[in-house]
């Protein structure tokens, strides 16, 4: 039995049909709760964009929070991987220099740099193509964002049991390195670190950019209109920055969502990696690590609550 609501008349009606009701002009408006299974209805339900601010810029956050941790064991970003990247070309450029007139070494070895930055892009690409499995379910579907950002979760757990596991902590639990020469993680262990908190930076980045895509390709107005921008906050702020002071709106006083969202991006990433120092100077990495997997837990959870998103058409609303 489903429970038909219509918006243009006050009382309540009862269809015995068990199915969804058409929607056309006689019932435009009309608010349609189906008893088939309502619960996987409500996960496999899009989430509206336009309340999904909160959690993306929680999503920034943790990108601040988890670089944090890594920049300042290693010198080396899990979701930043422009960097990563040059500084594979730079070792590979390494092998065609010629001896220095000088009397210098040619230096032809992997530092342990780049093999650090070689993990954490491998494994950053790893995890961004588990997104894929969101492209089946439905990467705007309230059921994958929970999945994947718990899967996030569990990827910073792994991290923190194997940094701690791993025994690269000073005297005080710290992870802290003071030179790119010496950095505090070496071992085995705290490469496997290294690769689920880059895992799950890649995971995180391709569900970003899957939700931006998607709000400013489909041509939809209401849903296009609103703006979100949040693709680099995922990733890096280099986009955000360029945007941002280019604006035609940038010095507005009135609320501009294309400016507001640029700046909710930034603050929230400047707002992790200053409170994930803070944390790490006080209970080490791996201490870190649990905190940052508690709050990705939170922001699973938080997807939960996010309201579906309205379809228009026709002369009213039809939620689903």
């Amino acid at each position: 039995m489903s429970t038909v609501l219509s918006a243009h008349k006050p009382n309540l009606s009862v269809a015995t049909t068990g199915t969804i009701l058409p929607y056309n002009d006689d019932e435009a408006g009309t608010i349609v709760e189906s008893n088939g299974q309502p619960h996987w209805r409500y996960f496999m339900a899009d989430i509206d964009p336009e309340w999904s601010i909160i959690p993306l810029a929680a999503y920034c956050f943790m990108t601040g929070f988890i670089d944090c941790i890594s920049f300042s064991a290693i010198f080396v970003w899990c979701g930043f991987q422009t960097g990563n990247f040059a500084q594979l070309a730079l070792a590979l450029a390494r092998l065609f220099e010629t001896f220095s007139p000088t009397g210098s070494i040619h230096d032809t070895s992997f530092h342990i740099a780049d093999r650090q930055a070689l993990v954490s892009l491998l494994t950053f690409n790893l995890g961004a193509l588990l997104g894929r499995i969101g492209d089946r379910v439905g990467s705007h579907t309230r059921l994958w964002l929970v999945l994947g950002t718990f899967s996030q979760a569990l990827f910073t757990m792994a991290a923190a049991l194997t940094i701690w596991k791993s025994t690269q902590m000073d005297s005080a639990g710290k992870s802290i390195a003071d030179d790119r020469g010496d950095p505090a993680w070496t071992n085995a262990l705290s490469y496997v670190a290294l690769g689920f908190m880059s895992a799950s930076m890649g995971l995180q980045g391709i569900m970003g950019k899957r939700l931006n895509t998607q709000f400013t390709t489909t041509g939809a107005p209401p849903v296009s209109n609103i703006h979100l921008y949040f693709l680099p906050s995922d990733l890096v702020l280099t986009t955000v920055w360029v945007e941002l002071v280019t604006d035609p709106k940038l010095f507005y006083r009135q609320r501009v969502k294309t400016r507001d969202h640029k700046l909710i991006a930034a603050i929230s990433l400047f707002t992790g990696a200053f409170v994930s120092r803070a944390i790490l100077a006080k209970i080490g990495a791996a201490g870190a690590l649990g905190v940052a997997c508690g709050v990705r837990l939170v922001v699973a959870l938080g997807w939960v609550v996010v309201p579906g998103k309205i379809v228009k058409g026709g002369k009213g609303l039809l939620w689903e």
